[in-house]
C-alpha cells in the first residue's frame, strides 16, 4: 500500500509540475507538455482507483509543491519536465518491486513511459531509468517525490 500511495503522491506532484512546464515551455514544446500532463493525470486517476480497490483512502494532492530549481524560461521548463519524469520513474521502480502480477506489469509500463518522456525532454536516455544512483531506501507514505516536499 505504501508504494501505491507513494506513486499517487508522485503523480500528484508531476501533474502540478507539468502545469509549471506548460506555462514556460513555449510553442515548440506545448504538445509534448500537454501529452505529459495528460499521461500523468490518467495515471493519477488510475492510482486513486487502485488505492480505493485496496480498501484505503487515496491521499489528496498538496496545495503546492517546491520545485527543484527556478523555472523562468523554456530551457528550464524542459529540464523540469525531464526531472519530473526521472522522479516518477524512480517511484514506479519501487512499485515494480512492491506489487505482484498485473499490478507489476502496469507499474513497469508506467516506468517505461516515464523513461521515454524523460529521454525525449533531455534528448538522451540513462542506462537504468528509475534506478540511476539511487540508494536503497524504504518508501514513505509521505513521499511527494516528483515535486519535492509540499509547501506549507
Amino acid at each position: 500500500m505504501r508504494a501505491v500511495q507513494a506513486a499517487l503522491a508522485a503523480e500528484h506532484a508531476a501533474v502540478y509540475g507539468y502545469g509549471v512546464v506548460g506555462g514556460r515551455i513555449g510553442k515548440d514544446g506545448k504538445a509534448q507538455a500537454r501529452e505529459g500532463y495528460e499521461a500523468h493525470r490518467a495515471r493519477r486517476d488510475a492510482l486513486r482507483r487502485s488505492v480505493r480497490d485496496l480498501g484505503a483512502a487515496p491521499r489528496p494532492a498538496a496545495a503546492g509543491y517546491a520545485l527543484p530549481f527556478p523555472v523562468a524560461d523554456a530551457a528550464a521548463a524542459r529540464r523540469l519536465a525531464a526531472e519530473l519524469e526521472d522522479r516518477v520513474a524512480a517511484v514506479y521502480s519501487d512499485l515494480v518491486r512492491a506489487v505482484p502480477g498485473e499490478e507489476r506489469k502496469e507499474a513497469a509500463r508506467a516506468l517505461r513511459e516515464a523513461a521515454v518522456r524523460a529521454a525525449r525532454w533531455r534528448d538522451g536516455s540513462v542506462a537504468f531509468p528509475g534506478l540511476s544512483e539511487r540508494p536503497a531506501k524504504k518508501v514513505s507514505d509521505d513521499t511527494a517525490t516528483a515535486g519535492q516536499a509540499p509547501q506549507t
